[in-house]
């Protein structure tokens, strides 16, 4: 089994990182492979169509997903917002029934709007939505001070813990025989005439 976690941060090994490699440590220690794929700035600097077609391949593939931002002006990154548009487009039939978790991470405020926002494309995409003992952010200006965030780095591990369990309750139901439902054709309601 395999976990991709998205650090959409402009920071490549900063907070964000920080909290997604504690939940990669927590799956990794169950026995679940993992992958932390940058996002950020790739996603503006014109290797958006490459970095989408790549992470896609690699969704065929994969069990689960965590997607990570920093929040930024009360929301998460642009870059991850774009990256997010294009990559559910492109796989959101490979993305359907496999567990997610959105996590969030911040100086102060802002993270329960990021985690709105970013939990919007896991339902549109009917995945599992993984979660913890509380609302999955940390807190923190520098890495470092993310690692003195004990309740986030519990919340942290927590979720790497319960993404493993769902992950495995799944294959057991699937090894009994337990078949995914399957898609209905989408209803759209239009309220202009």
């Amino acid at each position: 089994m395999k976990v991709l976690l998205f650090n959409g941060s402009r920071r490549e090994k900063g907070c964000t990182y920080t909290a997604l490699s504690l939940i990669a440590k927590e799956l990794e220690k169950a026995g679940i492979h993992t992958e932390i794929i940058y996002v950020g700035l790739n996603a503006v600097n014109g290797k958006l169509d490459d970095l989408v077609k790549e992470a896609a391949a690699k969704a065929k593939e994969a069990d689960g997903f965590v997607f990570g931002s920093p929040v930024y002006y009360a929301s998460p990154t642009g870059e991850i917002q774009v990256f997010l548009d294009r990559f559910a487009g492109v796989a959101g039939a490979d993305l359907r029934h496999k567990p997610a978790a959105a996590i969030a991470s911040a100086r102060r405020a802002g993270t329960s709007t990021t985690l709105d926002v970013l939990n919007k494309y896991l339902m549109y995409n009917e995945m599992p939505v993984v979660s913890s003992n509380y609302w999955n952010m940390v807190h923190g200006n520098t890495p470092e001070e993310v690692l003195q965030d004990k309740e986030g780095v519990q919340i942290m591990e927590t979720l790497g813990k319960n993404m493993a369990w769902l992950l495995k309750c799944l294959e057991a139901g699937k090894k009994a025989g337990v078949e995914e439902p399957a898609k209905p054709a989408k209803v759209m309601t239009n309220f202009i005439r």
